[in-house]
Parts: structure tokens; sequence; C-alpha cells
């Protein structure tokens, strides 16, 4: 569902799959699909989501959308009992998101965010070295996505309407990361600075019970190293810019040399969520254990105590 960048991008990753095939598109008018169904050679191409969710020869929609429009996209294709990948941020707001939650479970229809850094190799090593006891129990989080720009005032992530500003849709990521390392905070600090009705400059500081701090930025007047760094008792794991689909990254112990670690799988590629999600509903599984739907619902729960405290209202909420 959906014809624009992203859409694309995800669309040429699954295309290269060996088991995988995009036979159909999806979007508000037949000449958009038209000309997406062309560029891609796919067989099918649809002027309405109701009928792409309704062809009886698609197993699985990957919604594509602004997010500002993920809800009504995903109910259509849950509603139409079509299983769903949907892009991150997985809604406007927790609300939105727990709506769609509910009724994927009432119909026992697969759904999934997609957060391909879940899904991405060396994240899911580091997961796993952080689980293992590896740097000891985590004491703090850091993590930074920012754009330089400038990103002119007709652009999407620069207009209320489509739920634009840095929270959204850079600032899911760092806290998505602290959310998977170290759960949902018990505080949640913010502060931006605001423009044309979105933030555009943001930090956020999670706290935690257990004594753990996240402290995060996401920036659409900065372009940042876009690092993160996981800080524990017995150690530090470093990751490189780009830290959302990193290739390597490096772990740090007390009285050991750094360990490197690399040659880990292919990392910017879209291809990791979309195996999960065949993986997934090939087990008949109802949702996966790696983006798992209980995760994405405490993300948006941040995300919307963030806005709260920057005063970020989108049209219609």
């Amino acid at each position: 569902m959906a014809t624009g960048s992203i859409a694309a991008a995800v669309t040429a990753d699954i295309m290269a799959m060996p088991d995988a095939e995009v036979v159909a598109v999806g979007s508000r008018t037949q000449e958009s699909a038209r000309r997406f169904a062309e560029r891609f050679s796919l067989p099918r191409a649809y002027g309405s989501w109701r009928e792409l969710a309704e062809d009886p020869q698609v197993d699985v929609v990957y919604v594509a959308t602004p997010h500002s429009a993920h809800h009504a996209a995903v109910r259509t294709a849950l509603l139409a009992g079509k299983p769903v990948l949907c892009e991150k941020p997985f809604t406007l707001n927790a609300a939105e998101a727990g709506e769609l939650v509910a009724l994927a479970r009432e119909r026992g229809v697969f759904l999934m965010e997609a957060m391909w850094m879940y899904c991405n190799p060396a994240i899911r090593r580091i997961t796993e070295l952080v689980r293992d006891g590896a740097i000891g129990e985590i004491r703090s989080v850091n993590a930074e996505f920012g754009l330089a720009g400038p990103i002119p005032p007709e652009h999407r992530l620069r207009d209320p309407a489509l739920g634009g500003g840095a929270l959204l849709d850079l600032g899911v990521y760092p806290v998505s990361f602290a959310q998977l390392l170290l759960g949902e905070p018990e505080h949640v600090t913010a502060w931006a600075h605001m423009s044309g009705g979105v933030d555009e400059n943001t930090g956020l500081l999670l706290g935690y019970e257990s004594g753990a701090v996240a402290a995060l930025t996401c920036s659409l007047v900065a372009g940042t190293a876009n690092r993160a760094s996981v800080t524990g008792s017995a150690g530090r794991i470093d990751l490189p810019g780009g830290f959302f689909f990193p290739d390597r990254f490096t772990l740090h112990r007390e009285g050991a040399e750094p360990q490197e670690f690399t040659d880990l799988g292919p990392h910017q590629t879209y291809a990791h969520q979309a195996a999960e999600v065949m993986r997934a509903l090939r087990a008949g599984e109802s949702e996966s254990p790696l983006v798992p739907l209980e995760g994405t619902l405490a993300v948006m729960r941040t995300l919307d105590a963030a806005r709260e405290r920057i005063g970020l209202r989108f049209p219609g909420e």
C-alpha cells in the first residue's frame, strides 16, 4: 500500500529475495499505482487500498503510507483478513496503535511494525550479548539521529498533517533502541525547538527504576553522527554511524582489548524484516517475537509522553 520512496526501496529488496514475490500495488489513485507497477513490472495495480487488501492472491500487505495514514491503511487490510507489515512509526499515537493491535488479535491476523532495526543481524547479536551479561547491568543508553537539512516546508517531515517532525520519524529509532535493551521507562522528560507546528530539534531523557538512563536526540536541523552506545557495569558496546542498520559494533570490557564484531551479514536491507514476517506466517504465529506488538505499544506510549512534554499535537487529535 502506497508508492513513495520507502515503498520502492522495500519492493526492490523483497524482489531480490529467492522465496518472495511482489504481486500487486495499491494506491489512492489508479495512475500512481499504474506507474509504480510499471516501474517494477508488477502484475496488478489497484486504485484503492481496499482492492489490494481483497486480492485473494496477496498473502501479506506492506503498508508504506505516511504514518498519519497508517491506522486507516492497516485497518483496511486487517478487516480483509490480510497479515500486515506496517512502516514505523506504527501510528500517530498509542491510542491508534492499541486499536489496531486489538483488531488484529480479535481476528487472529498477523501484524508487525516494520522496525527493520530489530531484525538487523548486528542488533540481534547485541541483544544476545546484553542478555548473556557481556557488559553487566545496563547503566545508560545513548543514541542520536539527525539530518542536516535544510528540509523545505512542503516536505512531509515539516507537515503537521502528515505527522511531521523529528520525533516520530527519526526519534522512533533512538527510543526503540533504548527500549529494546531497557524496556519501557518509568520517567520521560523531553524538550524541543518547535517550528511550523512540528518539532525540529528534540532531546529525551528516559529514566528507569533500576537507575538506568537513556539520553536520546533527534533533529531535522543537525546532521549528527547517528551513533549509539550502551554502557553497563562491566563494559560498553559502541555502534557506528547509522546505528539503526549497523554492519559492525565494538565491545569494550574492563581489562580486555576492544572486540570488533564484523561480517554479521547484509545490514542496509529491508529483506530481514520481510524474512521474519514470512518465517512467522509459515510457523502459524500471529506476531513476531523479534518485533512484538507489546514492544510497539510501549514505544508509542513513550513517544506520546514525549509529545505531551514538548506540546506537539497533530490535526484531528
